[in-house]
C-alpha cells in the first residue's frame, strides 16, 4: 500500500453493509484525531486507555448522526476515574469533516497503577446523549457500567436502550512509523443488526449481567445464526489489522467478511475539533454577579478560563463580565 492511500484512510469512518444478512457496520481509523485528543493532557496510562477507547466508540457511533447534530458519550463512576466525556459534532455541510473532542476527570492520588483501566471507574453509568439542534428535545439514554470494558458497556446500551444487537472490536496504542516519532493510532469495527418490524424482545429482564438484555434475547432463528456467524468472523481480526496502516479498511472488510458480501458506502472524514470560544465563556460568566466575578479575578487583574477539552486559555477583563447585581 502506498503512503498516499494510507493517509487517505487516516481519520475516517467507513460505513458498510453485509448483503448476505441484515447486518451493517463501520470501520474507524483514528490517527491525528487520537493524537490531538491525548496530547492536550498529561494523562496517566490508565486514563489514556479509557479516553482512547471512548474516542473510538464515539467515532463509530457518531458516524450515523445527521448534519449539525451532536452526539456525546459520558462515563461517570465513583472510582478514581470520575468522568470520561466525548463529543461528536456532525458535519456542518455535506462533504465536510465531522469533529471529535474528549477529556477525562480523575483523582490521580487514588489511581492504582497495577489495576485494569476499566476497574478505575467503579460503579456508575454509561450515557449516550444526542442533541438534534434548536427547538428539538435532546435524547438521553443510560445503562449501568457492566462487562469489564467501555466496549461492553456500549454493546449493553444498544441492546437495552435501542434493542439493537451491537458488537465492537477495538485496538489502540502508540505507534512508531518510519520518518515519524511515536504517536497514537487506533482502529475498530462496529457490527449492528439492522432493526426489523416486530423483532421480539424479552418481556421481563434479559440474560445479561444484572438482568440486562443480551444479543440472544433479541435475535433468534436465522437472524441469530447470521449474527453469530458475523461475530465469529470478527473474532479472527488481529490488532494490527484494526489499527493499520498496512491494511486499508476496505481490504480489512474483504479479509473478514468476503463470504458475507460486504458493500461499502462513502467514508466520513473526522478531525479533532472543539466548540469552545471566548463568547461562550462570556455567556457562562453572565450568570455571576460582579461580586462573584471579583472573587474569580487574579492578582494580575484578569479572569481566566481553560477549556477542559482542548486546553485553550482565555483571559478577560472582569469589568466586561457578569451582571450588575451585588448579591452573591
Amino acid at each position: 500500500m502506498t503512503i498516499g492511500s494510507q493517509i487517505a484512510w487516516d481519520d475516517t469512518v467507513l460505513p458498510f453493509q453485509l448483503d448476505r444478512s441484515s447486518i451493517r457496520g463501520r470501520v474507524a481509523r483514528l490517527d491525528g484525531v487520537l493524537e490531538n485528543v491525548l496530547r492536550q493532557h498529561n494523562y496517566p496510562p490508565q486514563i489514556e486507555a479509557l479516553v482512547a477507547e471512548a474516542t473510538l466508540l464515539t467515532a463509530l457511533i457518531g458516524q450515523s448522526v445527521k448534519l449539525r447534530w451532536k452526539l456525546s458519550l459520558q462515563i461517570r463512576g465513583k472510582g478514581p476515574a470520575r468522568l470520561i466525556a466525548t463529543d461528536y459534532y456532525g458535519p456542518q455541510e455535506p462533504g465536510e469533516p465531522a469533529r471529535i473532542r474528549a477529556y477525562a476527570s480523575f483523582d490521580p492520588d487514588a489511581l492504582d497503577p497495577e489495576a485494569d483501566p476499566f476497574s478505575q471507574i467503579g460503579q456508575g453509568y454509561f450515557a449516550v446523549m444526542l442533541d438534534q439542534g434548536k427547538d428539538m428535545l435532546p435524547y438521553q439514554g443510560f445503562t449501568p457500567l457492566t462487562g469489564g470494558s467501555l466496549c461492553a458497556c456500549a454493546e449493553t446500551y444498544f441492546a437495552q436502550s435501542e434493542q439493537l444487537p451491537t458488537r465492537f472490536s477495538l485496538s489502540f496504542g502508540r505507534s512508531s512509523q518510519p520518518g515519524r516519532g511515536p504517536h497514537w493510532r487506533g482502529g475498530g469495527v462496529m457490527l449492528q443488526h439492522m432493526p426489523k418490524a416486530g423483532m421480539g424482545v424479552a418481556a421481563e429482564g434479559g440474560s445479561g449481567e444484572g438482568g440486562l438484555l443480551a444479543h440472544s434475547d433479541i435475535l433468534a432463528g436465522e437472524e441469530g445464526e447470521d449474527w453469530n456467524r458475523a461475530n465469529l468472523l470478527l473474532d479472527t481480526v488481529e490488532e494490527l489489522e484494526l489499527v493499520g496502516p498496512s491494511v486499508t479498511p476496505s481490504e480489512l472488510l474483504v479479509r473478514l467478511f468476503h463470504e458475507e458480501e460486504p458493500r461499502v458506502f462513502e467514508a466520513q472524514t473526522v478531525r479533532f475539533g472543539c466548540s469552545c470560544s471566548e463568547d461562550k465563556v462570556r455567556n457562562t460568566m453572565s450568570i455571576y454577579s460582579q461580586k462573584d466575578i471579583a472573587k474569580m479575578t487574579t492578582a494580575e487583574g484578569v479572569v481566566t478560563a481553560d477549556c477542559q477539552f482542548c486546553g485553550a486559555h482565555y483571559e478577560m477583563d472582569p469589568k466586561t463580565l457578569g451582571f450588575e447585581g451585588t448579591n452573591g
